[in-house]
């Protein structure tokens, strides 16, 4: 069974990192600790502006909250596969471990085989997955984090149209299950906003595509443009440093675009909002229980609306017509399962619930 770890409102994030330092950080050893951030291929990259940006500054974080040094390569340090292996994936933790680090870092569901043969391999080692559990049984010197990325889509889509845009699009970097998940997400808060306001049938249509990038890519601007000069209004960019390209886009289609993982505000100004996870603080919260009783190794965690483990940014969002008071009453209705969204990865079990947005090419 999965277990929740409470969080902080989305809101409160960087009030919530003080506070866990104030509370915990007087139990932590960091003593020779070092933390290694491994990355499952060379594409991924450290600044993509979204999930291993977000994973990474968890750890920059706690090592400023606990007097260790945050430049690269002495307490904390950033490694990358040599190549889209399982192989290449374990040979780059055991770089990392090598360099001298006890805890490491892995972001993505690639890890998920590779992760189960590493904690039997390096039982020593602390590690912190995101995104995935392992292929087997969970070690106690492991902890599986996964978010509900269908719940922050649904958030992103549902304000969108409460916030009056009609013509939405969304571009995934791949269908990769957390991809996915924001993607039928966003398509269900879409119809669930469309319902609410009484709109008639086909009065929102979504442009949906994943696009095959995780990185900026010429392609992607390319692409997002000709949506735009579509009559396309908004893209939720699920797709990590690609989400820039987007950005570039709307930047020149004066449009706008929804940001992922992290608040992605600052990146842009045609950033209204973003479908947040809380990478940071659930990188910080396992970080500081390394080496107490509170270490959840063995455990796999769910961080969804019930523990505030998603959301939109608020405070920095760019809405106009959308307020705090209908994004308080959604995400209760999320986090007390009033409403319950969809987290299929087949778009067949989807879309039989789209009865008043349309899908168009």
């Amino acid at each position: 069974m999965k277990k929740a770890l409470k969080l902080l409102p989305i809101a409160l994030l960087l009030a919530a990192l003080f506070a866990l330092s104030a509370c915990g950080g007087g139990r932590v050893d960091t003593e020779g600790m070092r933390i290694a951030l491994v990355a499952h291929s060379p594409e991924s990259i450290l600044d993509d502006g979204s999930f291993n940006a977000g994973a990474w500054q968890g750890i920059v974080d706690f090592a400023n909250a606990h007097g260790m040094s945050t430049a690269r390569g002495t307490d904390i340090e950033f490694f990358q596969a040599g190549s889209a292996t399982d192989e290449a994936r374990i040979d780059a933790v055991e770089s990392a471990i090598n360099w001298g680090a006890s805890i490491i870092v892995m972001p993505g569901f690639h890890f998920i085989a590779s992760s189960y043969q590493m904690q039997h391999l390096f039982p020593d080692t602390y590690f912190i997955l995101l995104d995935a559990t392992p292929g087997g049984a969970i070690a106690n010197n492991l902890v599986a984090i996964q978010y509900a990325e269908h719940q922050s889509g649904f958030l992103a889509g549902y304000a969108a149209v409460r916030e009056g845009y009609r013509q939405l699009g969304f571009m995934g970097g791949a269908a990769v299950p957390a991809v996915v998940r924001f993607g039928h997400g966003f398509l269900q808060g879409a119809e669930y906003a469309a319902n609410s306001l009484g709109l008639a049938q086909g009065a929102v249509t979504v442009r949906f595509d994943y696009v095959g990038a995780f990185a900026p890519d010429p392609g992607v601007a390319t692409q997002a443009g000709s949506w735009f000069a579509a009559g396309t209004e908004v893209i939720f960019a699920a797709a990590g440093g690609a989400g820039f390209s987007v950005m570039s886009a709307a930047e020149t289609a004066g449009r706008s675009v929804i940001g992922v993982d992290v608040d992605q505000h600052a990146d842009s100004d045609t950033v209204i909002s973003s479908a947040m996870k809380a990478l940071a603080v659930s990188v910080y919260d396992m970080l500081r229980d390394i080496g107490t009783d509170e270490w959840r190794g063995g455990q796999a965690l769910m961080f969804d609306a019930s523990v505030d483990g998603v959301g939109l940014p608020m405070d920095n969002s760019r809405w106009q017509n959308f307020t705090q008071s209908q994004y308080n009453a959604i995400f209760r209705r999320l986090a007390n399962e009033s409403i319950d969204v969809n987290n299929s990865l087949d778009m067949g079990d989807i879309l039989p619930g789209l009865n008043l947005i349309s899908i168009v090419d």
